[in-house]
């Protein structure tokens, strides 16, 4: 049976995302919920981000004015390496049936993060598309946004500018500097336009990799903590290196390996590898 409607395929490929509720079951996303909450604990003892990835970069990073009694985990990279639970959501849940849906039905997976804004926290993700950081060869790519807490305008949704997916690739790149944005004029134009991504805990935003996004820093009293896996077809081939390489990049989710590669016409600078532990360091440099 297919995970998601006619409609709601028609309505991710017209406007380039898709909220879909109860992406996960009640137990999964109680488990997700225990083990984030263990590592915002485990970060209490820690004042600089720690732990280790696959090429040394920490995985637990912190944004500033963490402290002991008021930790603020901002980022887990490749969570699918510490946590079953979060492996089962990004390999074997409704959620990886809904990507399946849009890109199958053969898909693979690219790489798997936590983002997450705690709250008196500044963190904010600055407007970009995901395409120009992960170019593949195509963009058959779903970015799966799923929602840990429950998510509102207050702290610190997504937004997203419908139908961008369809416009421009914009650089990342500003007077020969990688910020991890796209020029303020771009913001301007398009931000009018943008409409905010909310749900409750366990919804799962689907979003297209060349959609135009950003979000705001949490003005709440609650935490908005997403887990993020970026799937792809399975002829969808990188051309650059994985910002965030994992032991399980490439890992088919569904279907089986074609053996091909399938390209399309598109031009963009290559990203620049992050050399410390997430992107919010690339967008807050001076620009």
């Amino acid at each position: 049976m297919p995970a998601l409607t006619q409609e709601q395929k028609d309505q991710f490929w017209r406007d380039g995302f898709l909220v879909v509720d109860q992406a996960v079951s009640t137990e999964l996303l109680r488990e997700m919920q225990e083990d984030f909450a263990a590592w915002v604990q485990e970060s209490r003892s820690h004042e600089a981000p720690y732990g280790d990835t696959l090429d040394g970069r920490p995985r637990f990073d912190m944004e500033s004015g963490h402290a002991a009694d008021q930790p603020r985990l901002r980022r887990v990279n490749a969570p699918v390496e510490a946590s079953a639970a979060y492996y089962q959501t990004m390999a074997d849940s409704h959620m990886a049936d809904c990507v399946v849906d849009l890109i199958g039905p053969n898909v693979k997976l690219h790489h798997t993060k936590i983002n997450s804004k705690q709250p008196g926290g500044h963190t904010e993700v600055k407007w970009h598309q995901d395409f120009p950081y992960t170019p593949h060869t195509n963009d058959d790519l779903v970015t799966a946004l799923l929602m840990i807490d429950e998510v509102t305008e207050e702290n610190g949704a997504l937004e997203v500018v419908p139908g961008s997916h369809r416009g421009p690739l914009y650089s990342l790149w500003h007077d020969g500097l990688f910020t991890g944005a796209v020029a303020d004029q771009v913001v301007e134009q398009s931000k009018e336009k943008a409409v905010l991504c909310t749900g409750s805990a366990g919804s799962v935003c689907l979003m297209h990799t060349r959609l135009l996004h950003g979000s705001a820093a949490n003005r709440s009293d609650l935490p908005r903590t997403l887990f993020i896996s970026v799937y792809s077809a399975d002829d969808a081939v990188p051309c650059a290196p994985n910002p965030m390489p994992t032991e399980y990049e490439g890992l088919l989710v569904a279907g089986q390996r074609s053996g091909r590669i399938r390209s399309i016409d598109f031009d963009v600078q290559r990203p620049q590898m992050p050399v410390t532990a997430s992107f919010f360091d690339q967008q807050d440099a001076p620009r």
